[in-house]
């Protein structure tokens, strides 16, 4: 799922998995199992960061192995 800051200032969003760190306006990639974060939640239903759209299996296969291959 992609999702964007749509406030105007910045986000910082402290998941189990990671932190995310967002300008106003940036767009950022999460896996299905963020996506049932709490935290990440709470920013969904005050709207600081909205979803865009679903990221094909394609897109997400990719950022998880890019972030497996960073650690």
């Amino acid at each position: 799922m992609f999702i964007k800051n749509v406030s105007d200032h910045s986000v910082d969003i402290r998941m189990k998995t990671r932190t995310l760190k967002l300008s106003p306006g940036d767009i950022q990639i999460i896996t299905a199992e963020e996506v049932r974060d709490a935290v990440l939640r709470e920013h969904l239903q005050v709207r600081s960061v909205a979803i865009v759209r679903p990221a094909t299996a394609e897109e997400e296969e990719a950022f998880v192995n890019d972030t497996a291959s960073e650690s």
